[in-house]
């Protein structure tokens, strides 16, 4: 491996749909660049990034993965990952580790669902994003019916760089070269007459020159500004190529090696420092000679490699030897071996400079959205969080052995710290385990890689819907705790008041005490006090939010005022208030995506509606298909998959979204509070 600089470096996320044919391209790069000896596929199993055993069983990209190329003195690491709505989260994670988000669009199908997803997600994290049509060697492509396509969905911003020519089998530069051979369609000059007039907007100097006296301008010059249009979103470039015949690939190379953005000319990542209650902006720059800094994106954790952190170098050198902090820790850890990830294989390097990815192996320390740093001045700083979709398909777990019950705990917190759209809950009122995810085929590899990976075998049920409660008025409660046990006894009163937030607001406790009637000192019992009511519900035994607390009088003895007294009489003030604030029970509201034929739309509609569902439009989909949007209840969604299924003949798809809570209708919330009510007491039917 050569010796390059942070300017030599173009990191680059291939992103879009499943299918689109981001591993087959990252396999042609490797390829071309001497990377490798052959070309792998998806159908022998044999690529770089797809090496998981799953990802060969589904003939699917189930993770992101890492490789690198060098080309003409740079070095270019590639992240390929997965197109399927279960894994965006893994797909999400990786965009704040490069500048560039590469939207691989499948020539024969057109703008799906992902690229629309994918290009929103960078352009919402301020990547630089380009449009990478794979291909193109189709007789189902038709290329200019997919610029329009393109540029009608995403803007007048996308604008080619290059144009197929003989029916796919080359590509023609319409960038450094301002005439040239016939295309499929357009032509060179007049194609890169509508780029460089894009590009030369950035620069009123150089539009100026470019106008006034009419010189083809060097691309020299063009440099600054056109990287200036890909920060701002100004210009989003479209580059062709075939993946499996290697059409393009040179002229995607040439690129990435000369346009793509370096790292100190994207956007600059938003760190934060935390040291008092509103974090504040801080800079972090591409200079290898100040502290080190770099942030974990990516976790997994092998049985027999141990946990394996991929981080991103943001500023500083990082060496074999290296002491790095791992978020606040106050103990650093020794850097052992420096990694390169090429796929599954885990290369030494000697340092790891601005802009690298790096890893590191056996640190048990280390998580997901850590920032590693080898200084105490960069205590508490951390990268502005990404925003991930909320999962909402569950899961119960049950182990078939019961004695495994440790075994799952420790397997399921080692999946989570992996994937950010995993989540693990234990749900106390009903004694069981909870997987949740993004969709039905998430929670199948994830109970695959339980089997699999750490021998823990489950049985499942449907999970539990995450109710929650609230009220609906404002109420005053008052409680005294006075006991008297021989010795010191138990004293406390308390005077409050709640109120109803907005919903989504959570919970807010304010001390109004004036005159010392309660000390500061045992305030906070009061809050703990309402905190153990609010975690076991009123109506039906769910948690309360969106509520205000306010503790504004009360009663203290100064022998017998203790923390427990106040904690029972806060608790006990709080239940005499809701007893009068009207409690409602809120159900989970979800946001609905139905992709179907226009032939099923009816059937869709009605059977929404017999879930309490509510239709709110149609579009047309990708393929003559309709989707049709809506909100339902997400406890009416147990069975919807295979209801869609048999209704769709297996060709219809859904997506779901957390929207907001709404109250349960009042039937329902009356039969669920009568059977809390008579689990509380033992009673029975």
């Amino acid at each position: 491996m050569s010796a390059y600089t942070t300017h030599d470096i173009r990191n680059i996320a291939l992103v879009g749909q499943s299918g689109a044919g981001k591993t087959t391209l990252t396999e042609a790069l490797l390829y071309r660049t001497g990377a490798i000896q052959s070309q792998g596929s998806i159908e022998r199993g044999d690529t770089v990034c797809d090496f998981e055993p799953q990802e060969k069983k589904y003939q699917h990209s189930l993770s992101s993965a890492m490789a690198s190329i060098d080309r003409d003195g740079k070095h270019i690491n590639l992240i390929d990952t997965p197109g399927l709505n279960d894994f965006f989260g893994l797909a999400f994670g990786v965009l704040q580790a490069v500048e560039t988000a590469a939207v691989v669009i499948n020539a024969e199908a057109g703008v799906e669902p992902a690229a629309h997803t994918m290009m929103q997600h960078a352009k919402d994290d301020e990547r630089c994003r380009m449009i990478i049509v794979n291909k193109i060697d189709s007789p189902q492509a038709k290329i200019e019916e997919l610029v329009e396509e393109i540029r009608e969905q995403f803007g007048n911003e996308c604008l080619p760089l290059n144009l197929p020519a003989a029916s796919g089998e080359k590509i023609i530069d319409c960038f450094f070269n301002p005439e040239g051979e016939e295309t499929l369609f357009s032509s060179v000059a007049d194609a890169h007459t509508t780029i460089i007039d894009q590009v030369v907007e950035m620069d009123e100097a150089l539009m100026e020159v470019y106008l006034e006296q009419g010189e083809e301008l060097d691309p020299a010059q063009l440099h600054d500004p056109f990287e200036k249009a890909l920060r701002e979103g100004h210009l989003v470039p479209i580059c062709f190529v075939s993946a499996s015949t290697g059409a393009g690939i040179d002229e995607l190379l040439k690129v990435m090696v000369q346009l793509m953005p370096d790292p100190s000319e994207g956007n600059p990542p938003h760190f934060l420092k935390c040291e008092g209650e509103n974090p504040v902006p801080i800079e972090i720059t591409c200079d290898s000679e100040k502290h080190a800094v770099a942030h974990v994106f990516k976790i997994t954790n092998d049985p027999f490699r141990g946990k394996l952190g991929v981080f991103r170098i943001h500023q500083g050198t990082i060496t074999p030897n290296s002491q790095l902090y791992i978020g606040e820790a106050r103990k650093p850890f020794k850097v052992s071996h420096l990694l390169q990830l090429q796929g599954k294989e885990h290369l030494d390097i000697p340092k790891g400079i601005p802009g690298d990815i790096c890893a590191v192996a056996r640190v048990e320390e280390v998580f997901r959205d850590a920032v590693l740093h080898d200084s105490h001045d960069e205590d508490n700083i951390h990268l502005e969080p990404e925003s991930f979709p909320m999962p909402l398909f569950g899961q119960a777990l049950i182990p078939k052995n019961r004695s495994d019950d440790q075994k799952l705990s420790d397997a399921l917190r080692k999946l989570e710290s992996e994937d950010p759209c995993l989540k693990v809950e234990h749900d106390s009122q009903a004694n069981e385990t909870v997987i949740r995810g993004l969709g039905d085929l998430h929670l199948r590899v994830t109970l695959e890689q339980l089997e699999e990976r750490y021998n823990v075998h489950v049985d499942t049920r449907p999970p539990s819907i995450p109710y929650r409660e609230t009220i609906s008025l404002p109420a005053e409660g008052h409680h005294r705790h006075k006991k008297q046990t021989g010795g010191a006894g138990q004293f406390g009163e308390v005077y409050l008041r709640i109120e109803p937030l907005p919903r989504g607001e959570g919970f807010k406790f304010v001390d109004e005490i004036k005159g010392g009637v309660i000390p500061g000192s045992l305030v906070p019992a009061v809050e703990k006090g309402v905190q153990h009511s609010l975690v076991e519900g009123y109506v039906a035994g769910y948690p309360i939010q969106d509520v205000k607390v306010t503790v504004y009088d009360g009663k203290y003895h100064p022998v017998d005022s203790k923390e427990i007294a106040f904690v029972t009489a806060g608790r006990k003030a709080f239940e005499a208030a809701l007893d009068k604030a009207r409690a409602v029970l809120l159900e989970p509201m979800v946001d609905i995506q139905v992709t179907v034929q226009g032939d099923s739309m009816g059937d869709i509609a009605a059977d929404l509606s017999t879930r309490r569902g509510r239709v709110s439009g149609t579009e047309a989909g990708p393929g003559g298909r309709i989707i049709i949007g809506g909100m339902v209840p997400l406890a009416e969604l147990d069975d919807y998959s295979s209801k869609l299924k048999s209704m769709t003949g297996g060709e219809g798809s859904y997506e779901i979204q957390f929207s907001h809570y709404d109250p349960v209708p009042g039937n329902v919330q009356q039969d669920m509070s009568r059977k809390f009510r008579q689990s509380q007491s033992g009673d029975s039917d």
